[in-house]
């Protein structure tokens, strides 16, 4: 099986917007779209969705009695799956796979049956059904009525990545010809909001450079950690071969789990990016490489350990480096696949997006190949290297 295999469409729905062309123009601008809610008394920086993607998924979740009991996170992908599916041309007689996972899961919908349990003693009879994990991709093929497999799966941050990882394996395979695949997350819950804050990594009120932008992603400067939460999914669809409608080629995958120090440690030079980063290049010469879209969470060790593995596998050429999480936080599982809706419209559009409190030296001017880094808690890394279609 060495036929190539294409990304034909993508879908996804975060604080950009519902489209690629209003998550382009965003793009273009310089300002965050991270705002501020309130969580326990407490004002936090988050990235919420817009009052139209609000209003088109609650749209959604009226539209079918059975959707009014589902978590945001499976609402969310729904949306996403349906518009993919739609750009991308296929019909439920494709019987093709669906492979949607997420990190946190149903976030609001555990935190209220908990709290419904502490109160009553007692567990709703929907508990169970619409708080497994699995239930992602099996609402989706319903949704979309295919019969091809069903997989939902929880690998931290780098969840949407390993979704394409798998897609990618099962179309080599032989056993299906299409797979759409991603990341959803709703992580915006006083629950999660709270974990988060316990571990120190949360931006504060007063970020280093104001309140401009709180998160500060790629800012080797920094002197606390910034990491803001935000919620979205975004889906794409894999097709075998290189049809007319696609996108980009998967050029290379790779991934890698280094030895675990504590529950969320990552080496100071991310051993496991370095190793994701040199399977996902194969042969290929790192500097034929022109552009990363790094994971670089407005961590500090988490932005400084990425950076120290790309300098080591990109020693003599650096590529033009990149983050989304300054503007939208970080969408957990989703993350990844929102990194890769990132290189791809850089590669339509031919622009490179800065980041825009980070000095570069040089843009590259035509933009061919992209390389996608995501990793998440226990050091599981994942990189994707695309290639223009021309």
């Amino acid at each position: 099986m060495n036929l190539p295999i294409s990304i034909t469409a993508i879908a996804s729905i975060s604080p950009l917007g519902i489209t690629q062309k209003e998550i382009w123009e965003q793009y273009l601008q310089d300002e965050t779209s991270l705002s501020t809610l309130n969580f326990d008394g407490t004002d936090t920086w988050v990235g919420a969705l817009g009052t139209k993607a609000k209003d088109k998924i609650l749209a959604l979740k009226e539209s079918d009695s059975k959707y009014k009991s589902l978590d945001d996170s499976v609402l969310f992908a729904l949306f996403a799956s349906r518009a993919a599916m739609k750009i991308s041309g296929w019909k439920k007689e494709a019987n093709f796979g669906v492979n949607i996972g997420s990190s946190r899961g149903a976030t609001a919908l555990f935190e209220k049956y908990h709290e419904e349990y502490l109160k009553n003693k007692t567990s709703s009879t929907l508990a169970s059904p619409t708080t497994t994990l699995g239930n992602i991709s099996s609402w989706i093929a319903h949704d979309l009525q295919t019969q091809g497999p069903e997989i939902s799966h929880s690998i931290t941050c780098s969840t949407a990545l390993h979704a394409l990882l798998n897609g990618f394996a099962w179309i080599k395979s032989g056993l299906v010809d299409k797979f759409m695949v991603g990341g959803s997350e709703a992580p915006l819950t006083p629950f999660t909001i709270a974990q988060i804050r316990a571990l120190k990594i949360y931006a504060r009120e007063t970020s280093s450079d104001g309140f401009k932008y709180p998160c500060q992603a790629f800012n080797l400067k920094k002197t606390q950690n910034t990491m803001v939460l935000g919620e979205g999914a975004s889906v794409v669809c894999l097709e075998q071969g290189v049809p007319d409608n696609a996108l980009a080629v998967i050029e290379g995958i790779g991934y890698a789990t280094e030895i675990l120090k504590h529950n969320i440690s990552i080496s100071t030079d991310a051993v496991c990016f370095q190793r994701s980063m040199k399977m996902a290049l194969g042969d290929i010469n790192p500097d034929d490489v022109d552009v990363i879209v790094m994971h670089a969470p407005g961590t500090i060790k988490g932005d400084s350990s990425e950076i120290m593995a790309i300098e080591k596998i990109f020693c003599n050429k650096v590529p033009f480096l990149t983050t989304n999480k300054w503007k939208i936080g970080h969408t957990f599982g989703a993350s990844g696949m929102l990194s890769l809706e990132l290189a791809l419209l850089m590669m339509q559009h031919q622009k490179a997006i800065k980041v825009p409190y980070v000095s570069y030296d040089s843009v590259p001017e035509t933009i061919s190949r992209v390389l996608i880094n995501a990793v998440g808690f226990g050091g599981n890394a994942v990189s994707i290297l695309l290639k223009r279609v021309t």
